[in-house]
């Protein structure tokens, strides 16, 4: 597997100032852990956006600070986006230990083909879109599968305890949680009102004229 490198440099720039680095297109950075000490830091946007596709917050990442030797393993902990433009603010990692569990976001895949979606009144719903893990940094899953073949009929659901982990990664969500269930569309009857016409007022009568 190819290795995710980011060099980043120390910054001096802080607090409000940095918007005057964003115009350049450098992107302000935090690096934080478990018993380091916390640096502000910056790198290059367009850099950046390209490793926060590919790693997402689940990928380590080979954080090379300008005048260290050696690289630190890093995951993606918060992205800061500006709306509407959905421009990179400030993105913030987390310095791991090899031989040190960390909790950590997996976004869920449902596969496979419901029987239940063959009967168009049927829709299926996710409920939970990332599953909460703990584990070795090296056991990271890119993501988590959920086969939905058991779902045959309306009203079904799969829970937590029914997605399949590999040995070491250990769930912290209730494992009574719905993830995906089958759900039927309502189906509005719409009732139409006959609309009565007015009654027609009778024509006025004509007054009798003596000639």
């Amino acid at each position: 597997m190819d290795q995710i490198e980011l060099d980043v440099t120390k910054r001096e720039i802080l607090g409000k100032k940095v918007r005057f680095l964003r115009r350049q297109g450098i992107t302000p950075v935090h690096l934080f852990g478990h018993g380091i000490e916390s640096q502000a830091l910056q790198c290059d946007t367009a850099r950046l956006q390209q490793v926060l596709a590919e790693a997402g917050k689940t990928k380590l990442i080979n954080f090379k600070i300008d005048g260290e030797k050696k690289a630190r393993s890093v995951i993606v902990r918060e992205v800061e986006i500006e709306l509407p433009r959905r421009g990179l603010v400030h993105v913030d990692f987390y310095q791991v230990r090899k031989a040190e569990e960390v909790k950590v976001e997996v976004p869920v895949v449902l596969v496979g083909e419901a029987p239940a979606l063959k009967l168009r009144e049927n829709t299926l719903l996710q409920e939970l879109d990332t599953l909460s893990v703990e584990c070795l940094p090296a056991n990271i899953p890119a993501s988590v599968e959920l086969d939905i073949s058991s779902l045959t009929e309306s009203e079904q659901v799969l829970r937590v305890k029914d997605i399949e982990l590999e040995k070491g990664v250990t769930v912290l969500n209730d494992p009574e949680v719905v993830v995906a269930k089958i759900s039927a569309r309502r189906v509005e009857e719409v009732v139409e009102e006959a609309v009565e016409a007015p009654e027609e007022a009778p024509p006025p009568e004509e007054e009798s004229r003596e000639e």
